[in-house]
């Protein structure tokens, strides 16, 4: 019995680690696509409700080649955005969110590449960050420094990529019915 648990303890680890070996993150496909959209629709940022969480909404300010700024989280006012996304003020609904938004409800997403996001980056290229509620963890390959086991930063870029995945499938589906 012990031994299955352990078989089962190491498959599940290395389903957590497989973005660090190669494979492309769950985020990665819906980034590139977004920013393929973005692209096509001349947009540098787009912004949409969260249809999943009341009164919550994402937003992303897109540097092409560079980066892709995220950020989803809860204002204070939001008929306010209500009112910006009607007139496709995508850019001051980033600002809003990531400036004014309940602090409690910030989402965070440091894209850099634009590519979705990477557990590990080759050398000398940036790495990509995530915070949420105030805590920012560095995609850096480098667990240690963050005074992280291997376990808990896998588990972290985990639940970062698929929350990442969500924020990006928001956006794109905006962008989809309402260029």
């Amino acid at each position: 019995m012990s031994a299955a648990r352990g078989c089962l303890a190491a498959a599940f680890a290395m389903s957590l680690a497989a973005p660090v070996l190669g494979q492309e993150s769950k985020s990665s496909g819906i980034a590139k696509e977004l920013v393929a959209a973005l692209d096509a629709a001349k947009l540098g940022s787009i912004a949409a409700p969260d249809p999943a969480q009341p009164d919550v909404y994402v937003a992303a300010l897109y540097v092409p080649g560079i980066q892709l700024l995220t950020v989803s989280a809860k204002y204070s006012v939001p008929t306010l955005l209500k009112d910006k996304l009607a007139k496709k003020e995508y850019r001051e609904i980033y600002l809003d969110l990531n400036s004014a938004s309940i602090p409690s409800s910030k989402v965070f997403v440091e894209d850099l590449g634009a590519d979705g996001l990477r557990a590990k980056r080759s050398e000398n290229q940036p790495f990509d960050s995530y915070e949420a509620a105030g805590k920012r963890i560095a995609f850096d390959g480098n667990p240690s420094r963050q005074r992280l086991s291997e376990e808990e930063y896998l588990k972290t870029f985990s639940a970062a990529d698929e929350r990442y995945s969500h924020m990006l499938t928001v956006l794109l589906t905006q962008l989809k019915k309402n260029p």
